[in-house]
């Protein structure tokens, strides 16, 4: 049993799709970041970094903070969606690590600025709108002739979709890059992807195009 600590952020999405995806029972503790829940003592006993998702794994009694970290760690134990080694393992983590690199923090930026304080600072509105068009570039020309981003799905799908899931937060035009946007449907179908989406609760259906 896995104790999830989430909330309905795209970080905290690719662990309870990641939970779903791999079928592993799972209780999910909320972590309402809007009151500050974070920051809570015994949450940050959990997670140093005062950020979600977290999990602890019940079986052992090891505590995981950072979204990565946990990917990996869940498809190992489950022994799905992660290739055991050779190339295949580590094409899965190098486009894991592009997501924690590039798509996080580039494309939260853009929810911060864009979003939710237009025109305090155009010159920040400017450099990370620019930056997202170049990394859904990088992401579409990836996915020519692909079906996921590592051949077959894998935890960097899980990875990089909740981010895209946030395209209209962006000001993106999905239609701009048809790759992506076959990809993210195709994603978007997956009744593992629909549960996963809806921790630890309900916000609305999945934006479509």
């Amino acid at each position: 049993m896995i104790d999830l600590y989430t909330w309905t952020t795209p970080n905290g999405r690719k662990a309870s799709i990641a939970l779903e995806e791999l079928g592993l029972p799972y209780t999910v503790h909320p972590i309402d970041i809007g009151k500050d829940e974070q920051f809570a003592p015994d949450f940050l006993k959990i997670a140093p970094n005062n950020r979600i998702p977290a999990i602890v794994d019940r079986d052992n009694g090891m505590s995981l903070m950072e979204s990565g970290a946990i990917l990996i760690y869940l498809a190992d134990k489950a022994g799905k969606l992660l290739p055991k080694s050779g190339e295949g393992r580590y094409r899965v983590i190098e486009w894991l690590m592009w997501q924690m690199g590039g798509p996080g923090p580039m494309l939260g930026q853009v929810h911060h600025f864009v979003k939710y304080n237009p025109g305090k600072a155009p010159y920040a509105e400017e450099r990370y709108l620019k930056e997202a068009q170049r990394l859904y570039k990088v992401l579409n020309t990836r996915l020519e002739g692909r079906e996921f981003v590592a051949d077959d799905y894998s935890i960097a799908d899980i990875a990089i979709w909740p981010w895209i899931s946030r395209f209209e937060w962006q000001t993106i035009d999905l239609k701009q890059f048809p790759n992506v946007k076959r990809w993210y449907e195709t994603i978007a179908k997956r009744p593992a992807v629909q549960k996963g989406y809806a921790v630890p609760k309900d916000m609305g259906p999945i934006p479509m195009p």
